[in-house]
């Protein structure tokens, strides 16, 4: 029986997924009616600029935000649980898990409010662009890296840590040389968690991006009042595959590392 179930859960998750992929080789630009294989819509993909633009925007987004949240994230999580005797511990804890319940409509339009104050504070032209969807993306990271590192750290044994310092080492060289080769693995896995949630959002994008920097949920959210084109599942198809490679590989370092 739980096989049965589990089959469900599978089938109920990835047949969507391969619907997609096969109906971006349909001839019809109707998805819903299979009349042929063609390829005419990876040849339109290649010629709409929008949309290679704005997939070209949310890729280095996700890949800035991610490397930017797991340096701040693995950090803070060292921090706040190997350092943690200083008070007001849980009001720092707190913080760093606020983006976790908070809605991204809020967190959104706090981060907007925030830029036009310290525009308005320093005299910054305004205009939104790439920093600014970066920052809106770290924000919102940071705590999920946070929380997978610091479970990581927790379940390692201390004593290596001490050893090395009654050695001799010095507190950086114990969590480079030690630490940082035992969370390797909760490191990609972060990396990986914080770059599909910045490929994937679309309420924080829209209050933080400008004229001319759209990501490409927000692109594909605004074609939809249109009418998705078949162009889109190619695209779509593209980034599953890409996507797919980048965690097959990481998958296969975390098992190298732990053998």
């Amino acid at each position: 029986m739980k096989y049965c179930f589990l089959g469900f859960g599978y089938f109920f998750l990835y047949v969507p997924i391969i619907s997609l992929i096969v109906f971006s080789f349909n001839e019809s630009a109707i998805g819903s009616t299979w009349t042929g294989f063609s390829l005419r819509w990876y040849e339109k993909l290649f010629n709409d600029k929008e949309l290679l633009s704005a997939a070209y925007l949310s890729l280095e987004v996700a890949f800035l935000s991610a490397t930017a949240a797991v340096f701040i994230g693995t950090w803070a999580a060292y921090v706040l649980v190997r350092k943690n005797t200083f008070k007001s511990i849980g009001l720092f804890i707190g913080l760093l898990n606020l983006p976790l319940v908070i809605p991204d409509v809020i967190l959104g339009i706090s981060l907007l409010l925030m830029i036009i104050e310290l525009r308005n504070m320093f005299g910054v032209p305004e205009a939104n662009g790439v920093f600014t969807i970066w920052l809106g993306h770290v924000t919102l990271c940071v705590a999920y890296v946070s929380v997978v590192v610091s479970s990581r750290i927790r379940e390692l044994d201390r004593s290596l840590e001490e050893a090395a310092l009654d050695l001799g080492a010095k507190p950086l060289t114990v969590f480079f040389k030690i630490i940082l080769p035992l969370i390797l693995p909760a490191l990609i896995s972060s990396w990986l968690l914080a770059f599909t949630l910045s490929l994937d959002d679309v309420v924080i994008a829209s209050f933080m991006n400008g004229p001319g920097y759209t990501t490409l949920p927000v692109e594909i959210f605004s074609r939809v009042r249109l009418g998705l084109k078949p162009e889109v599942n190619a695209l779509a198809t593209i980034l599953i595959c890409v996507v797919g490679a980048c965690v097959i590989i990481g998958n296969t370092l975390q098992n190298r590392i732990k053998r």
